[in-house]
């Protein structure tokens, strides 16, 4: 591989991390983009040059395809990372239970939208979720939650070195399910409306895509190749794992991962090899 690259290719590789900073880009809408994607996967000089100016910014290169675009992740400490606290304080959540509680609302989205290890592998699936599935599948999660802490006597306060997620389980029985705005607009402090705020945030991400349904009652959103691709990187995480242990989630979806109502509390079959095969792909 040459070290020596000239201005263009320089160019080149810095916009094609400008593409990538551009979530809801897909390369299928921008003919350079796709050129340029399609030399990161065939240049390995191009490559290398590509993922050395997204790291210089404090970038990592999750994968770049032309179903997914360019993926890219915020490496710690980086001025692109959105941490999970800054997203609670945008929320006007800041005590470290409801910071907590965000995360398990994320982490139930993405397990919800990939139940299975061969979901989670499969390049073609889409899952698809709404905010109601999601509320029912955390409220259920921080039930087992409060539980686990009850039978360590913990009734009082949570232990210092429990694990962050049953940090969370008080501050949701604080919180309504559904409450509303003057406006009748669902409350921001209710487990729906931050199931719902978390559903926008990955919408605006590009991770998810909401359906075009008027018959529905509400907003269902179906994954999109990038954000399969950012849960294959989450599943090999503890938090992930530990959530799932907890078989906490539901299996709400058909084998064509279409929403199935009913039986909102069946447990997921083999919750814990979800992740495994998250870290195996």
């Amino acid at each position: 591989m040459s070290d020596t690259f000239t201005v263009p290719d320089a160019e080149g590789a810095a916009q094609l991390v400008a593409f990538g900073m551009r979530p809801r880009l897909h390369p299928s809408q921008d003919r350079e983009y796709d050129s340029l994607v399609r030399r990161y996967r065939e240049d390995d000089a191009f490559r290398f040059l590509t993922e050395r100016i997204a790291f210089s910014l404090g970038l990592h290169v999750v994968d770049v395809g032309h179903g997914t675009g360019m993926v890219l992740a915020a490496v710690t400490g980086s001025v692109f990372e959105t941490r999970i606290e800054d997203y609670a304080r945008r929320s006007h959540h800041r005590n470290e239970g409801e910071r907590a509680l965000h995360g398990i609302i994320h982490l139930a989205v993405a397990a919800l939208a990939f139940p299975r290890p061969a979901d989670l592998a499969d390049d073609g699936y889409i899952g698809r979720v709404k905010a109601s599935v999601v509320d029912e599948a955390v409220r259920e999660i921080c039930r087992k939650l409060g539980r686990r802490a009850a039978e360590a006597e913990s009734t009082e306060d949570v232990p210092t070195d429990a694990p962050e997620l049953e940090r969370a389980w008080r501050a949701y029985a604080r919180r309504p399910e559904v409450s509303e705005t003057k406006d009748e607009r669902v409350a921001p402090n209710s487990t729906r409306g931050m199931t719902s705020r978390a559903l926008r945030f990955l919408t605006e991400q590009g991770l998810l895509v909401m359906v075009d349904d008027d018959e529905a009652e509400e907003n269902v959103f179906r994954t999109t190749p990038r954000y399969q691709v950012q849960v294959r990187e989450l599943a090999s995480t503890a938090a992930f794992d530990e959530l799932l242990r907890l078989g906490a989630v539901p299996d709400i979806t058909e084998p064509s991962g279409t929403l199935r109502t009913g039986a909102p509390g069946a447990r997921a079959s083999e919750p814990h090899d979800v992740a495994k095969a998250g870290a195996d792909v």
